[in-house]
């Protein structure tokens, strides 16, 4: 049997899955989207990004296309059925299929698709020697904490980054402060003290932002959450990135430039290593 996808209630061939023409989703990215990493045959994080989940359909006002206890019996059916036990799993909810009209349809179901995606751990070498990151500007809306289908400016500002021979594009506003990156959580370590944006409109509330968070908590290591700039981000001792699917990886170099020594620094890598470790601690318990 092929990959499958689920589309509205059924399993279907993953490169026979379609959606209607009118689902608001493709007329107008009126939609929301989680992605959650699977690791052993784990959903890692899983309750976190149910609750993001709920809070951006809550905001946009999109009903759940199920209940919360059948969507996670859906999700692990279709990862049963495609044997994914490394890589994520996407879901995206749209307000479902209506006549194309700027206003909320007056009656209308949700529209659920569901996808997965095998994909390897960060390599070695992204691990031990850190990417690289160019900087774009921050051209997104004011309701970033939605976690919306409508990626337009994330993708430009990825674009150029490949184009830049980067690995992501931290994304700055017009006063030279970094939020976060087109698909991950941007930190930075200066004198000792872990710094990331503070959880705002302005950013996606990262799941594994989240977690590591109160990981970080629990180490004694200093957290500070507030703004910084690409001046603090380019002078900084360490930096490094978050995201559902690399979790912890260092950023070594900034449009081009040394961060630190150039080379990941013991903060990130020990971050790094207490996050591993939550996985794990996921994984046994799940077992």
């Amino acid at each position: 049997m092929g990959r499958l996808a689920y589309v509205n209630g059924r399993y279907v061939p993953h490169g026979q899955a379609s959606v209607h023409i009118e689902d608001r989703g493709y007329q107008f990215s009126d939609g929301v989207y989680e992605v959650v990493p699977v690791v052993d045959g784990v959903l890692v994080d899983e309750e976190p990004h149910l609750d993001r989940l709920g809070y951006s359909l809550g905001e946009l006002k999109i009903a759940w296309p199920v209940r919360r206890p059948v969507l996670k019996l859906i999700l692990r059916e279709l990862m049963a059925k495609n044997n994914l036990t490394r890589g994520i799993i996407y879901f995206q909810v749209t307000r479902g299929v209506a006549p194309r009209d700027h206003k909320f349809p007056a009656s209308v179901k949700s529209a659920l698709v569901i996808t997965t995606k095998r994909l390897n751990p960060p390599s070695a070498a992204m691990i031990n020697d850190g990417v690289a990151v160019s900087t774009q500007p921050d051209i997104r809306w004011t309701r970033r904490d939605i976690k919306s289908i409508s990626l337009l400016p994330n993708i430009l500002a990825k674009q150029a980054a490949v184009e830049a021979k980067a690995f992501e594009a931290w994304l700055v506003e017009a006063d030279g402060t970094v939020t976060e990156g087109s698909s991950t959580n941007a930190w930075i370590v200066k004198g000792g003290e872990v710094i990331t944006y503070p959880k705002t409109n302005d950013i996606l509330g990262g799941i594994t932002r989240l977690s590591l968070l109160d990981l970080v908590k629990s180490t004694g290591i200093k957290l500070v959450e507030r703004s910084f700039t690409l001046d603090e981000a380019r002078t900084a001792d360490e930096a490094f990135l978050t995201s559902s699917s690399s979790f912890v990886v260092p950023v070594t170099r900034i449009d081009g430039k040394p961060v630190g020594t150039g080379k990941p620094g013991p903060i990130t890598q020990r971050l790094r290593e207490i996050y591993v470790e939550n996985v794990d601690r996921q994984i046994r318990a799940a077992k």
